[in-house]
């Protein structure tokens, strides 16, 4: 699932200080962003231009979409390739949506939606030629997804994710505490692209996603669903407090946005 957990915490002067994604109710958390298209920052552009740092896929390779949310970015592979693509989210919802999102395109009968977990993933060892994820590898942690991932790419296979970055080596005290506790493993890119060098990935390629891609595909469109959602649930505390977090999230993106963001990494499993 795509960019949840960090996207709902509170800082320590709110009403619900110091709560995530844990604290809600999944099914209130999976209504919510469903209602949406992408569930964490990003854009079609930003997943084509990733895609394009990775050699061609043909028709006998695989590509598994890990936790896919929606099928924003699942579509854009399945169309920018012809590979066997395997789309995995823990949330039924967001898998049915995604295999309606692809049905829709035509590419349906090369995506296989699966309901599961991104850190017990249902496929052989060595048997995938592509892992993506965006924005969500941030569930089981940066390194231990990276070293758990890379049993299951074959050799010379690729990995792409994006992930929460500092931009700066020094920010300050309120966005540093928030994301801390949000997400302790949230780095630098020099030092996101280390790790991932110490587990064994080579021409590793970096970029940043623009603002746009957490402004307008992702914070503005929630506007409306927040306000539907509130009519829904007006009377639930669960549900306040969860749009609460992700006004708060907003502005604290529009306060801070020049100290943290998105990067892509794209990576190659080093051939033995």
């Amino acid at each position: 699932m795509n960019s949840i957990e960090q996207n709902n915490h509170n800082n320590s002067n709110h009403e619900h200080a110091n709560s995530s994604i844990h604290d809600f109710d999944f099914s209130l958390i999976c209504e919510y962003f469903a209602s949406i298209s992408r569930q964490g920052p990003g854009s079609d552009e930003m997943t084509r231009k990733a895609m394009a740092m990775i050699p061609t896929l043909g028709e006998a390779q695989t590509l598994a979409d890990l936790g896919c949310g929606c099928g924003s970015q699942t579509l854009q592979l399945a169309l920018g390739t012809t590979a066997q693509v395997k789309a995995l989210d823990l949330f039924p919802l967001f898998i049915e949506k995604t295999n309606e999102r692809c049905a829709k395109a035509g590419v349906g009968a090369r995506v296989e939606g699966i309901v599961g977990d991104m850190g017990q993933l249902p496929f052989q060892p060595a048997s995938i030629d592509v892992i993506w994820s965006e924005g969500a590898i941030y569930n089981i942690g940066f390194a231990h997804g990276m070293q758990l991932w890379h049993a299951y790419l074959r050799a010379g296979g690729y990995v792409a994710v994006s992930e929460a970055v500092w931009l700066t080596e020094h920010r300050p005290e309120e966005i540093e505490r928030f994301w801390l506790e949000a997400y302790p493993e949230i780095d630098t890119i020099a030092a996101k692209c280390a790790q991932m060098k110490a587990l064994g990935y080579e021409d590793i390629q970096t970029f940043v996603l623009p603002d746009s891609c957490w402004t307008t595909n992702f914070y503005e469109p929630q506007r409306a669903a927040q306000q539907l959602f509130l009519e829904r649930y007006a009377n639930n505390p669960t549900a306040v407090a969860l749009v609460d977090n992700q006004r708060h999230e907003a502005t604290l993106y529009q306060r801070y946005h020049a100290y943290y963001g998105y990067a892509f990494f794209i990576g190659r499993k080093a051939v033995q």
